[in-house]
């Protein structure tokens, strides 16, 4: 008898002690914390445009969603679970099937992100939405490729974004879904050529557009096509222009984009010197495109 009541007192006081310790932070999509990143942020997130250029605080684009390994590029998972951390803009790749669903996918082929393989225009929306995502160190994981519809109605009230539109999807119908979502306070459409910028303003003048503004004949077109500089982010580029031309896009009132992603991004991991974002930030840029949203966010956090 004593031994039960013993044994009974035992397993009680076991229970006491897990029932007191913190959760594991996850969603009904798993865990969203990236290894070696567990503080979430309490900087207020930005959830449009108009409240960012009210006071543009310096800005980070988490380039096709900020992949960690675990989370795979274009996901709403992924987007989740930098939301978590940081306040940020969400950059992801706006492409089509052949029934004209428009999905997140950067790739022409679904070979190297999902369990799926040969080209994204080829497949009706049926036969690629049960398939698996894989992330950039070649795991498969439990999500699925999401809709652009999906990924506006996530964001609303949590990001901003700016969507990449891929060769050959129409931005009639890119514009038609964030109209439709209301989502034009807070997703911008990707431009590389002023008169796919033309032809998004001319389909709705509210909508903020982002720009090639690399240079000086890049800016000539931008002045000529007439858009508004409140419409415009001005990207120049993924190396870092002279502070030259940072001053030329100010004069003209346009904020601006530098793309870390690919050799600046390597060179910062490799030296180990993470502070080299600051001076990006100090020298002109407004945002900072990046594959290293959380490197880039505790720089800048910390100044």
């Amino acid at each position: 008898m004593h031994l039960t009541k013993n044994i009974f007192i035992l397993l009680s006081y076991c229970l006491l002690l897990w029932s007191c310790q913190s959760p594991t932070k996850e969603s009904k999509t798993g865990n969203l914390i990236a290894a070696g990143s567990q503080k979430t942020s309490t900087v207020k997130a930005i959830t449009s445009f108009e409240q960012w250029l009210k006071d543009p605080q310096p800005l980070i684009s988490a380039h096709r969603g900020g992949p960690y390994p675990g989370f795979p590029e274009n996901a709403i998972e992924t987007f989740q679970n930098i939301v978590d951390q940081v306040p940020t803009m969400i950059e992801c790749d706006v492409s089509i099937t052949k029934d004209s669903v428009l999905i997140l996918m950067h790739d022409k082929t679904l070979d190297r992100t999902t369990t799926g393989k040969g080209n994204v225009t080829d497949k009706g929306y049926d036969d690629i939405k049960d398939l698996l995502l894989v992330d950039n160190t070649g795991n498969t994981t439990s999500f699925h490729i999401p809709t652009l519809d999906e990924v506006l109605l996530w964001g609303k009230g949590k990001v901003l974004f700016t969507l990449d539109v891929k060769r050959g999807v129409p931005f009639e119908k890119v514009v038609a879904a964030v109209e439709k979502l209301d989502a034009t306070s807070y997703a911008a459409i990707i431009t590389y050529r002023i008169q796919d910028a033309e032809l998004v303003y001319s389909m709705n003048p509210s909508i903020i557009i982002s720009v090639s503004a690399g240079d000086d004949g890049a800016l000539e077109q931008i002045a000529r096509s007439g858009i508004p500089q409140r419409n415009l982010l001005g990207f120049v580029g993924t190396r870092e222009p002279e502070p030259a031309h940072y001053e030329k896009l100010q004069k003209l009132g346009i904020k601006t984009i530098l793309g870390t992603l690919g050799n600046l991004d390597k060179r910062a991991s490799a030296k180990g010197d993470d502070s080299v974002y600051l001076t990006y930030i100090e020298n002109g840029a407004n945002i900072i495109a990046t594959d290293r949203p959380l490197e880039v966010s505790r720089v800048l956090n910390a100044k």
